[in-house]
């Protein structure tokens, strides 16, 4: 059977064009046990941009989350994420927002990580092919993107409760199953129901073909894996829905095709919209400009800072989409912005939902006080902080860990650090105002150094020297 029409439909069954079917408007009355039908919800919030297939389907998407229905029982979901770094990014957020709403409604979703897909690479949305990755690397890859989603699932579980029965959360790793195909039977069970009229026509290919570099074999090939995997899911979770960013539509479809094929039955693709920086470039790895979600790679400082920065004319959108503030919450808080921008409100309440989510309790308050301590050079920041934050904060600082010898002045200290240069430059530098110790200016090179006033609590000391150069210092034998 040839699959529907692929139109996109956001806009009629949300406006409330008079020509919506019957069966949509009711799914969207009922569909949730709240006002709004849960997929309407979403869209509300920006968080849902295309749907697949529109209609004529002997199941249409709405049912499928009609708690009135007779018959209803919990939904599958699914998301992919291929562990093509060791880390989950901003870019990934609102897949798993949309993941989590889903679960809060309470049906099941499942998080694949595409330890087999990712030696592939998905050339959707790329104009060039990926870096190949070895096994070794990819293995690496996928368990740390496992661990990163399951301590994401953890935080969303205890720090978001809202009191209603949730659905689970799954993570799987699609290594499990294509390790027990070989090549041959796999194409010949699998290959015979895909045509390669439809295969080539896909956007993602067909841009790749126009391409200078072309496209390779095993790219190509990518989309017949992932139709795989949703077909896997489907028989096995019995999940009928698959998210994912816009980019993957195409691959989506081949999906909704393969299993009406073999099965008959009816399934179901979402998108949600890709997230760009000011210039319109999507956020990712491969664009070198990814906000990391592992905190080895972006602190919760930095990322907390991501969204405090956001522009004005776009921080209402992402309250929308990055947290579950209900939406009149968010107008609120957008009427009180609107009075007094400069205090960045609504950017300071987004950047907290964002970072707790990410990095739990202790990395929102461990963002906050790096906050301090760099913004508003608070003492009693930085004397709580640990080596950790003081490196994440500083992270071109030089670290150095030296012994508090009787009579130690802020000369000895500075060139110790290698903070100045020798001779009588390095001291006119402090002199001259050019040198400040845990943020309080410091002239006389021959002062002493007094623990609680230049050595803190925590026994460090914050160096700086000129407008950007900083040293941390840890004293050792106090």
């Amino acid at each position: 059977m040839v699959a529907p029409m692929l139109r996109c439909f956001s806009r009629c069954w949300w406006s409330g064009t008079p020509g919506l079917s019957g069966v949509w408007a009711l799914g969207l009355r009922k569909a949730h046990s709240g006002a709004q039908g849960l997929l309407a919800a979403q869209k509300a919030r920006g968080l849902f941009k295309d749907f697949f297939p529109e209609r004529g389907t002997k199941l249409e998407l709405p049912q499928l989350f009609d708690r009135s229905a007779a018959g209803y029982s919990p939904q599958t979901i699914y998301c992919g994420f291929d562990p093509t770094g060791d880390s989950l990014h901003v870019g990934h957020l609102l897949a798993l927002l949309s993941l989590f709403h889903f679960q809060r409604a309470g049906h099941n979703v499942i998080a694949l990580v595409g330890g087999a897909t990712a030696r592939l690479g998905d050339p959707s949305g790329r104009t060039k092919e990926r870096e190949a990755l070895d096994a070794e690397r990819v293995g690496a890859n996928a368990r740390a993107l496992r661990l990163g989603l399951e301590a994401l699932a953890a935080n969303h579980q205890q720090l978001f409760t809202d009191g209603r029965t949730w659905g689970s959360f799954t993570v799987l790793d699609n290594s499990a199953w294509y390790q027990k195909q070989h090549l041959v039977d796999f194409l010949a069970a699998v290959g015979g129901h895909f045509r390669m009229g439809t295969l080539l026509s896909r956007l993602s290919v067909q841009t790749r073909l126009q391409s200078p570099e072309g496209m390779s074999l095993a790219e190509f090939f990518y989309q017949v894996l992932q139709a795989y995997d949703f077909y896997y899911l489907f028989q096995r979770y019995g999940c009928r829905v698959q998210l994912g960013g816009s980019d993957q539509l195409g691959n989506i479809v081949s999906g909704y095709e393969f299993i009406h094929k073999l099965t008959g039955e009816d399934v179901f693709g979402i998108t949600v919209p890709l997230i760009t920086n000011t210039t319109g470039a999507k956020l990712g790895k491969s664009a070198g400009n990814a906000v990391w979600l592992n905190r080895d790679k972006t602190s919760p400082f930095e990322l907390y800072q991501f969204f405090v920065r956001l522009q004005d004319n776009s921080v209402e959108r992402y309250l929308k989409l990055f947290t579950f503030l209900p939406l009149p919450e968010i107008d609120h808080i957008m009427q009180l912005h609107v009075k007094e921008p400069e205090k960045r409100s609504a950017q300071k309440r987004l950047a907290a939902e964002v970072t707790k989510l990410v990095h739990g309790r202790e990395g929102l308050d461990s963002a906050k006080r790096c906050t301090q301590a760099l913004y508003h050079s608070s003492i009693d920041a930085l004397e709580v902080m640990s080596d950790q934050e003081l490196k994440e904060l500083f992270k071109e600082a030089s670290f150095s860990e030296l012994v508090l010898d009787p009579g130690t002045s802020v000369l000895d200290t500075c060139r110790k650090a290698n903070a100045i240069p020798d001779g009588p430059r390095g001291y006119r530098m402090i002199t001259e105002g050019g040198v400040s110790i845990n943020h309080r200016q410091v002239t006389n090179p021959e002062c002493v150094l007094v623990v609680g006033q230049h050595i803190l609590k925590n026994g460090l000391s914050l160096l700086k020297i000129g407008k950007r150069n900083f040293y941390i210092i840890k004293w050792l034998q106090l």
